[in-house]
């Protein structure tokens, strides 16, 4: 930990820091939990630029959506000493490194919450859409167009199909044989992929800054007051629709199963869940959705389970190179829960929208 004890002390801390451990449950970004003299706490974090490879402009994103989120806290009066910040480098900057080193950022340690990495109760669900739901309160208004995609086409539906499409034509590791069922099944339902983006296209929703990554723990909560305390793990702000983050906090939330449950009779989606949500969610940004954008809400579920979906099946077909596999198949496995999902949704469609409507 010596390395990055010294890459530490070249961010602007109160006193020198002494000790350095690895921190969290992340994959993509290497996460350390810091300590200086005086016993305050940081975050340090070496960002992967494989993934990341414009570090520049992810960073301007991420500075310039806190600083906005601290200047509101402020302006509102709320308690603004758990808002996420970053530490700039004693040079001045909101990062140090090159390719060579690796790319390091620091952020305040948000004392106040913690992340619930398990399923979560119905509570705990409602919490994180009202810190979901703030998030994208604060945010209302953000010139979206500032904002630059740190991955391109992350949510593009259109582009996630023609990547799949060529991954059926090619089938590189010849497992096309093992999926036609699958591959058929996304076939049927490949109108869902423009339905989004062609209401963006023709301006009936608006682009706005979206987190783009809503998982539940994606939002630190203060258990005891049972309240969301700060949105954190910043990397996907990229421009978008809100229909994506509500979306794909419904499809990681409200499956009883796990993500990659190999028994589907476990897999089931839990509307009791989805109401909590939609009500969390809703007391924050009711007033800010156009009609269309809350038309379209229960779909946003559906298209980003879809989407994930594809890109399980996409990855499977190419060989396991995106998501880490830890079996065989493990890829196929995490696609069938997206489809098991996704037919229920669809089952459940008219109750989905039904609970919108009596939170609006």
């Amino acid at each position: 930990m010596d390395k990055i004890i010294k890459v530490a002390n070249l961010f602007k801390v109160d006193a020198p820091v002494v000790t350095a451990e690895k921190y969290g449950c992340g994959h993509i970004n290497d996460t350390y939990k810091l300590t200086d003299e005086k016993g305050k706490f940081y975050i340090l974090q070496k960002i992967n630029h494989k993934v990341f490879r414009n570090v520049k402009g992810l960073m301007e994103n991420i500075v310039g959506v806190t600083e906005h989120i601290y200047k509101q806290m402020l302006s509102k009066g709320m308690p603004t000493e758990d808002c996420l910040r970053v530490i700039e480098t004693k040079d001045g900057a909101s990062y140090y490194g090159d390719d060579e080193v690796g790319y390091f950022r620091m952020y305040n340690f948000v004392y106040g919450g913690i992340s619930i990495e398990s399923s979560p109760t119905k509570e705990q669900f409602e919490v994180s859409a009202i810190g979901f739901g703030r998030f994208q309160k604060m945010l209302d208004g953000y010139p979206a167009e500032t904002i630059q995609d740190s991955i391109p086409n992350f949510h593009n539906t259109v582009s996630r199909f023609e990547n799949f499409e060529k991954a059926v034509q090619e089938d590189p590791e010849d497992r096309l044989c093992q999926v036609m069922e699958e591959v058929d099944w996304f076939y049927r339902r490949k109108k869902y992929c423009s339905q989004i983006l062609d209401l963006i296209e023709e301006g009936e929703i608006p682009l706005r800054v979206t987190h783009n990554d809503t998982k539940l723990n994606n939002v630190l909560v203060n258990i005891e007051t049972m309240t969301p305390v700060a949105v954190i793990d910043l990397d996907t702000v990229m421009k978008g629709s809100i229909l994506y983050d509500f979306g794909d906090s419904i499809r990681s939330g409200t499956n009883t199963g796990a993500e990659d449950e190999k028994d589907l009779s476990k897999v089931d989606f839990s509307l009791e869940l989805y109401e909590a949500y939609v009500k969390g969610f809703l007391s924050e940004v009711k007033d800010t959705l156009t009609p269309t954008e809350s038309e379209n809400l229960s779909f946003g579920a559906i298209l980003m389970t879809y989407e994930c979906g594809l890109r399980f099946l996409t990855d499977y077909l190419e060989g396991d190179h995106y998501f880490k596999v830890h079996r065989a198949r493990h890829n196929l496995d995490r696609c069938r829960t997206q489809i098991k999902m996704v037919e229920k949704m669809e089952e459940h469609f008219d109750e989905m929208d039904a609970i919108v409507k009596k939170y609006l």
